[in-house]
C-alpha cells in the first residue's frame, strides 16, 4: 500500500488532469489507470468565480482524492497564497507545492520552495513539494516538515525519462523512510517501471497519457508498468555484471572424447 500523510492507497500511480481531449476521455483514462489521486491546478480567478465547477464535479464523481497544486507560481508568497485558497476551496490540507524558477525548463526554485514549504508546514498543510534530486534541498524540505518529496525525472512535458538515474538512486538511499514520488518528465511506461524498480513509492504524470494517441490505452499501460516495477523491486533485482555467468552450471557436465584413430 502507498501511504502518504497517514492515508493509504492501492494504486501507486498519480495523474494530472490537464490537456486531455475531452472530459469524457479524462474520466475514462483515470478509470483505466486505477489512480486514486489526481492533481488539479488552481488559479486565483477560478477560485473566486467558482469557474470550472463542472470539471471539479467530474473529479468528485470518480471518487479520486484531489491533490491541488500551485502550478505557475513564481514566488514563495504566491505559492503560499494559492495553497491557502486551495485548502479553503477543496477542504484538504494536501498541496502539491510548485515554485518555478525558469520558464524554459520549469525547474523548481529550490530556495522559494523551501521557504514556502516551511511556512505551509507550520500552518498545518501536508506538503508534497515538486523538487529536484538535490540532496541539500531535500534535507531542508524534510526538516521543514515534508513527509513526501516529489523529485523530477526530467523537465515537465519532455518525455525524456530518468535523466539522472544515479541522483535519484542516491536520493532513495539517503531517505529510506520518506515517501518519494517521481514527478515530471516521464514519457513511456518503461520510464515509470524504471522509477519503481529504483524503490520509489509512486509516480505522477500527465502529458504522457493526456497527449497519447489513445490516452485510455496509455493509462492502462502505465498502470501495469507501475505495478510491474514495484513487484520487481520487492522481488529483488539481481546486480548487473561485466562478465557472463552460465545459466546452466558446468560442474558435473559430462565430456566425451572422440577417438579419431578408430
Amino acid at each position: 500500500m502507498l501511504k502518504l500523510y497517514g492515508a493509504s492507497f492501492s494504486s501507486r500511480l498519480l495523474l494530472g488532469t490537464a490537456q486531455y481531449p475531452s472530459p469524457d476521455i479524462l474520466r475514462q483514462a483515470v478509470e483505466a489507470s486505477r489512480a486514486e489521486i489526481v492533481t488539479m491546478s488552481l488559479r486565483r480567478e477560478s477560485a473566486r468565480a467558482r469557474a470550472g465547477q463542472g470539471f471539479w464535479e467530474l473529479i468528485e464523481q470518480l471518487g479520486a482524492r484531489v491533490l491541488p497544486n500551485t502550478a505557475g507560481c513564481r514566488t514563495a508568497k504566491e505559492a503560499v497564497a494559492t495553497a491557502k485558497m486551495a485548502r479553503e476551496l477543496f477542504g484538504t490540507p494536501w498541496v502539491k507545492l510548485e515554485v518555478i524558477a525558469n520558464d524554459d525548463t520549469l525547474q523548481p526554485d529550490l530556495f522559494g520552495l523551501v521557504e514556502a514549504a516551511t511556512i505551509l508546514c507550520a500552518e498545518g498543510f501536508e506538503v508534497l513539494p515538486y523538487t529536484t534530486e538535490d540532496l541539500g534541498a531535500a534535507e531542508r524540505l524534510v526538516g521543514a516538515g515534508c513527509s513526501v518529496l516529489m523529485p523530477w525525472a526530467a523537465p515537465i512535458g519532455t518525455a525524456r525519462g530518468l535523466i539522472n538515474k544515479d541522483g535519484l538512486r542516491t536520493l532513495r538511499a539517503y531517505f529510506p523512510d520518506v515517501a518519494l514520488i517521481v514527478d515530471a518528465g516521464l514519457g513511456a511506461p518503461s520510464h515509470a517501471a524504471e522509477a519503481m524498480e529504483l524503490g520509489y513509492d509512486a509516480v505522477l504524470l500527465n502529458t504522457a497519457i493526456a497527449k497519447a494517441g489513445d490516452p485510455i490505452k496509455m493509462a492502462r499501460a502505465f498502470s501495469r508498468a507501475v505495478e510491474a516495477g514495484r513487484l520487481a523491486f520487492e522481488a529483488g533485482l539481481i546486480e548487473p555484471r561485466d562478465m557472463a555467468i552460465p545459466s546452466t552450471p558446468v560442474a558435473g557436465t559430462p565430456f566425451f572424447k572422440i577417438d579419431h584413430a578408430s
